[in-house]
């Protein structure tokens, strides 16, 4: 018989999921042999379950999470795109808020040539999605099948769409499980979750950004860094080049939060204007893409190249293709107001002078959920209208009566809840703050010196 036909016949849930909980190390076969069981209807969600969290427990080495990204990874299609001459890169936030800068970077790194394949996710908890955000501009289609998907993709070089049934199916099932047993959190778990459906993309790279800081999943940075160091070695162990910038969320990307509103801001960018902070994220990310993409000698050169493309007009032509290719309302590009329009909008204003000291992101995060750019639930539907424009940052002046920012609303009710949020988010000092904290903490991965 042949040895892994004999491996799963002998296969037992109940095994694995008490090795995991004395602590032992789990073979390749039996992580392969409980994900394709699980994936195939063959192991109830209790067993599944009690598995998980003794992984929050008890931890995986690194050969465990490799194995287990591997395993999600071929529980569904793997997509082959070497039939596209360039090399194929693609970029994953762990989440934040204010946190756009995939729509700049997928037509900036195509306009360079580089291919990018983004599959990509919705809002969770108090953080911005890709797909809430491009489907603010009316007509955009997030649900493209793989073969169109492929055809947007040869046809502009970039193509951004959400997880399809074909892609990792073990991660959706593991990841609905995992978020109403208590066992988001593992970063092992997380690791293997965002690295299965980036690597079944076909890449050749990927730059991961990830988040600390008051705003972000991971606040603590050596919780940070722990992830990215995992999420780097699993891609290099699968033959893939992969970088992570740890880049600070202690206070919102840009001055919009919500959606329709964080398209604007997206334009803006790709038109050379657009808020330092956010710019200057999205010329360090591209610089890596571009590197990685073979299509710059160093991040130096892949950052002036990116500055060049915006300059010209050519980034922000190729994001109107990919809208226009994936059904959108390229109009709303050129003419913010073809876009989803708040009914009102009022002024948070300052309740006294000074300077703007911290600034708690996540309760900004949350203060857009309630007036609707996000889900309280799972079923709730997202108001691409709504959302906050920051008038005041961390660092700077204010008088009293001065707006700290703008709410775009729809219901009086929800405008108040989130009134209270925004205000009590602002922390006021008498003196100028110390040093801001820089936006980029650290590089980890593919040569940091480059």
């Amino acid at each position: 018989m042949n040895p892994a036909a004999a491996s799963t016949q002998n296969f037992r849930a109940i095994d694995v999921i008490r090795k995991k909980r004395d602590d032992s190390e789990l073979s390749r076969e039996e992580i392969e042999s409980f994900v394709s069981a699980y994936t195939r209807d063959e192991i109830p969600d209790y067993q599944v379950a009690a598995w998980l969290m003794a992984v929050v427990l008890r931890g995986m080495t690194r050969d465990e999470t490799a194995a287990l990204t591997d395993a999600m990874l071929r529980s569904g299609e793997v997509l082959d795109l070497s039939s596209l001459p360039a090399r194929k890169v693609d970029k994953h936030s762990t989440g934040g808020v204010g946190d756009k800068t995939s729509l700049v970077l997928a037509p900036l790194a195509a306009a360079a040539g580089v291919a990018v394949p983004m599959i990509s996710g919705r809002g969770l908890g108090h953080t911005g999605g890709t797909l809430d955000k491009l489907e603010a501009i009316p007509g955009f289609n997030v649900n493209l099948p793989v073969a169109r998907f492929c055809r947007v993709l040869e046809a502009c070089g970039c193509c951004m769409i959400g997880q399809t049934a074909e892609i990792a199916p073990a991660d959706r099932k593991l990841y609905a499980l995992r978020d109403v047993t208590g066992t988001v959190e593992s970063p092992y778990l997380i690791c293997a979750s965002i690295m299965s459906k980036k690597l079944a993309e076909g890449i050749d790279a990927l730059v991961l950004d990830v988040k600390t800081g008051s705003g972000a999943f991971m606040k603590n940075e050596n919780d940070a860094v722990f992830l990215a160091e995992l999420m780097v070695e699993t891609g290099e162990r699968m033959g893939k080049k992969v970088v992570a910038l740890i880049t600070n969320m202690d206070q919102p990307l840009g001055n919009t939060i919500g959606n329709a509103l964080e398209v604007v801001e997206v334009v803006d960018i790709l038109n050379g204007r657009g808020p330092e902070d956010l710019r200057q994220l999205c010329l360090e990310l591209a610089g890596w893409m571009l590197y990685l993409g073979g299509v710059a000698n160093n991040v130096a050169e892949g950052k002036k190249r990116s500055q060049q493309l915006i300059a010209s007009g050519e980034a922000l032509r190729k994001f109107r293709q990919m809208v226009e290719l994936q059904g959108g309302d390229v109009r709303a590009i050129d003419d913010p107001t073809k876009l989803p329009q708040s009914r009102r909008t009022t002024a948070v204003r300052s309740p006294g002078s000074g300077y703007i000291a911290s600034l708690q992101c996540e309760q900004i995060g949350t203060a857009c959920v309630i007036l609707g750019g996000g889900r309280e639930r799972k079923e709730d539907s997202v108001d691409p209208a709504v959302g906050i424009v920051l008038r005041k940052k961390v660092g700077e002046s204010v008088t009293a009566g001065e707006p700290l920012a703008t709410i775009h609303y729809n219901s009086e009710e929800r405008a108040e809840r989130a009134r209270e949020l925004i205000e009590a988010s602002y922390q006021i000092s008498d003196s100028p703050t110390h040093e801001k904290s820089p936006l980029i903490h650290r590089v980890i991965g593919s040569g940091e010196n480059n």
